[in-house]
């Protein structure tokens, strides 16, 4: 019996939600919606030293201001260890992983070596040689170590729904770290022993992730587990077409919301994005891109981010809306008293727009008709108004 679809979208709690990953979490949502399945949001908290403060709260009420719902979750990675140490040590009994031993100092001194010889670092397998009584001997004298897998010797292949077939080998690959020395799982092993254990049948993440893959297929292997299915989406580009950073603008969600940019323009940019729909249509609201989406018809090459094209989308919705919808949008960015002590509105009270929301909202509606047409972002009506 064919598993029910299901996917998730699997941030870690380091700060802001990038805009690459707000569309890897609208692609996860379309797919699962599209076929009737289930959107499962895991918290990857694994790496305690990155946790930054508030920043699954951010995470959350970012998702819901774009209607991302999810169905299952949050389900947070560090109140899982155990799970996953239980299952480092299957794969020690099983001979798919082995203990390293190896001093930070003895690791950089090799891959100083391997690079002046022109090799690419990867770890030389020292202690998988140790046996049993010299691992026993380390043991008992308390020395520091971590647990890499053992990545079999051959050819790993698996296929991907945007890039068609992939195969690695695996004298190519690093014997990763699974387990920390402090204990802690390592991403590569939390995120396999969880996507099998909330049946995620497909993995939808950025390319960065393709060459982890190859690790993630041989753990199932190991495990004798079914993999779910891979789509590993194309990276979003400045318009220079290096890899989209804050260094040559905004990145962060939160930052577009905060500039005025609407939710459904946002969606809307956001999905085309690597994503062609096969049609003229260009605008889409999110039960129509539920409808639309496949995908088969996302691309390889990577998506260069236009914030000329999103202000443009920013114009077309804000115009959609009737002045009575953009009151009610505008009057919660003008909300706050402070608004008015630093902004065109300086001199007028926010009594003086109504005692009420609907007083406030209704006064915003008798004026936002004059200058709707020349909006670009929700922040412009406060410069555009102040004149009324």
């Amino acid at each position: 019996m064919k598993r029910p679809v299901k996917t998730r979208f699997a941030p870690s709690p380091t700060g802001y939600l990038h805009v690459g990953g707000l569309r890897t979490a609208l692609y996860a949502y379309l797919f699962a919606r599209k076929h009737g399945g289930i959107f499962v949001l895991r918290i990857e908290d694994t790496d305690q030293k990155r946790y930054v403060e508030g920043a699954v709260e951010n995470l959350k009420q970012t998702l819901q201001y774009f209607d991302l719902d999810w169905d299952q979750g949050p389900h947070f990675q560090s109140e899982r260890t155990d799970i996953y140490l239980e299952h480092a040590e299957k794969l020690l009994e099983s001979g798919h992983a082995y203990r390293c031993f190896c001093t930070p100092e003895r690791l950089t001194e090799m891959r100083e070596l391997q690079m002046k010889r022109g090799e690419t670092p990867k770890y030389d397998r020292h202690c998988l040689e140790l046996g049993e009584d010299s691992v026993k001997e380390k043991l008992d004298a308390g020395e520091s170590f971590v647990i890499r897998q053992k990545i079999p010797r051959e050819y790993i292949n698996f296929d991907d729904h945007i890039r068609g077939k992939m195969e690695f080998h695996g004298r190519d690959i690093d014997d990763q770290v699974l387990v920390k020395s402090d204990g802690f799982p390592t991403y590569h092993l939390a995120n396999v022993v969880d996507d099998h254990f909330m049946e995620i049948t497909h993995v939808i993440r950025g390319e960065e992730w393709l060459s982890s893959t190859p690790k993630h297929v041989a753990l199932y292997e190991a495990f004798g587990w079914e993999a779910p299915e891979f789509a590993h989406l194309p990276l979003l580009l400045n318009p220079d077409r290096t890899k989209l950073s804050k260094r040559q603008g905004d990145v962060a969600a939160e930052d577009f919301i905060k500039k005025g940019f609407l939710k459904e323009a946002m969606i809307n940019f956001i999905a085309l994005l690597g994503w062609n729909p096969g049609s003229e249509q260009e605008m889409f609201s999110l039960d129509e891109l539920v409808q639309a989406f496949s995908l088969e018809r996302v691309q390889k090459a990577g998506a260069v981010f236009n914030r000329e094209k999103l202000d443009w989308f920013n114009g077309q919705y804000l115009r959609n809306l009737t002045t009575l919808e953009l009151a009610e949008r505008v009057l919660p960015e003008i909300q706050d008293e402070d608004y008015f002590k630093h902004s065109p509105f300086t001199g007028i009270s926010l009594e003086e727009l109504g005692e009420n929301e609907s007083e406030r909202a209704a006064t915003l509606h008798r004026y936002l008709g004059s200058v709707q047409t020349r909006l670009k972002g929700l922040n412009d009506a406060g410069p555009m108004l102040r004149p009324f």
